[in-house]
């Protein structure tokens, strides 16, 4: 582990000269903070993404005196993410702790598996999983210690990844999740220098993570080799980027309020966009459209080449299409004449699951529930009388749901009911004695319907997937 390092006493007295009464730092992060962190609001719980480098030591330090000064009234915590990549996993976890504990504030350390070999990258992946324990964080926002110097580099590496518009516009000063905390990085407009001299002014140690050396990774080449030379050359480089993203976020903030719009007109009554309505909007409106529901269905941005090509496919389908495209996140369906979007359905055991009465049963990512009713559901005297099994769909089975209509097959019975093709593999079908009893989404056969007054067990599939 590299030791904890804090700045020279050269750079302490810089520091202090440049202090005022009231630290430019901590002003910004009062500024920022001010409108959010209100006590009437009863959203007053900050948890700060807490590395143990020097951003994050300066910023969860900084909180932790306003917190102390009683001005700005507001829970404070940490979370510590242990990605177990380097040699030096463990010591940093260490440092985080005995610092949260000198400063009276609460740590969750979090220990994640980092796949190795997933295709996306060391970095992404570490990122991806970062993400996950951030959305499952139990507070109000999260902060993040990314700085106006970060931000240049973001902006510099998106352009020249061909970022769009988004990419383009960096990271934001604050981002909801689809769940979990909204993310807030307070210190996004405030220069690297002022976060060097405020941890000289109060003497802060940190740690330092060597991949930070490494230039195999782009953001660290950005950093030490381009930007400097930039700055040569362009003074003030790092601060005109951070500042172009601003301009970047209003564009993208004006083309998500034009997606919206968009959304909102080709809504069907069923709440989906119209596929007719889609492919009769002008392309750059409709790959605008189809990434930002991407989005807000809580997925990655997918690629321009994606966006493309699925537009290209949607433009040929029809009202009868069951089209599929998928990415890494999630999956973009036709069907009867809408778009889909949803994540990626677990898969469901092949192996029949047992059932002895039990209230629930896991169910293919969701569960099924077995509510006592009276009058409907199927009669619970078969509780006695046999062997009960769930299964999925096989083919070739009838159910006979309505005892005024014939027995019919599984596919008319689900064409008809509008259940969509990819739901159809993972619905539950409960058997007794090698009978078919019920079917998620479709109801109770006839032939074991509960009569009137007769006490029944009514199965309910919540399948947590759309």
């Amino acid at each position: 582990m590299a030791a904890p390092k804090s700045k020279p006493s050269a750079d302490r007295r810089v520091g202090r000269a440049q202090a005022a009464a009231a630290n430019p730092l901590v002003s910004a992060l009062t500024t920022f903070l001010a409108t959010r962190l209100t006590a009437d609001s009863g959203r007053s719980r900050l948890c700060v993404a807490f590395s143990g480098g020097r951003d994050s030591v300066v910023l969860l330090h900084a909180l932790g005196r306003l917190r102390d000064s009683g001005g700005m009234p507001f829970a404070l915590s940490a979370v510590h993410v242990h990605h177990a990549i380097s040699p030096n996993a463990d010591a940093w976890a260490e440092f985080c702790a005995g610092y949260c504990s000198r400063y009276a504030v609460p740590l969750d350390i979090v220990r994640v598996a980092v796949p190795r070999n997933s295709g996306e990258g060391l970095e992404a992946a570490a990122r991806r999983m970062r993400q996950t324990v951030f959305a499952e964080c139990d507070a109000d926002w999260l902060a993040l210690a990314h700085h106006r110097d970060d931000q240049a580099e973001t902006v510099l590496l998106n352009l020249l990844r061909g970022a769009g518009i988004a990419g383009a516009a960096g990271m934001l000063a604050e981002r909801p999740q689809p769940r979990g905390p909204v993310l807030v990085r307070p210190l996004l407009d405030v220069p690297r220098s002022l976060i060097e001299n405020y941890a000289a002014e109060y003497d802060l140690c940190w740690i330092d993570d060597e991949s930070n050396d490494d230039l195999h990774y782009r953001r660290n080449f950005l950093r030490r080799e381009m930007l400097p030379r930039l700055e040569e050359k362009f003074p003030g480089t790092r601060k005109s980027l951070a500042r172009a993203a601003s301009h970047f976020a209003e564009g993208a903030s004006l083309l998500d309020d034009l997606a919206a719009i968009d959304q909102a007109a080709l809504l069907t009554p069923s709440g989906r966009i119209s596929l007719a309505g889609f492919n009769a909007l002008a392309p750059a409106r409709a790959r605008n459209l189809l990434r930002f529901v991407w989005l807000i269905a809580g997925f990655r941005a997918p690629d321009t080449r994606w966006i493309d090509e699925a537009r290209k496919q949607l433009a040929t389908a029809d009202t009868l299409s069951e089209t599929c495209l998928a990415t890494s996140d999630g999956e973009l369906h036709v069907y009867r004449g809408e778009l889909h979007i949803i994540g990626h359905c677990p898969a469901v055991s092949a192996a029949p699951l047992p059932w002895s009465g039990e209230v629930e049963l896991p169910w293919a990512g969701g569960q099924i529930v077995f509510a006592p009713v009276t009058g409907s559901g199927f009669r619970r005297s078969l509780l006695v009388e046999g062997n009960f099994l769930l299964s999925s769909r096989q083919g070739g089975e009838r159910l006979q749901p309505n005892a005024k209509r014939p027995r019919r097959s599984l596919r008319n019975l689900l064409q008809e009911a509008a259940i969509p093709p990819w739901q159809r593999a993972r619905l539950p079908f409960l058997w007794c004695n090698g009978r078919l009893v019920w079917v998620g989404g479709l109801g109770v056969d006839a032939a074991f319907a509960c009569a009137p007054g007769e006490d029944g067990i009514l199965p309910v599939w919540e399948s947590g997937f759309p």
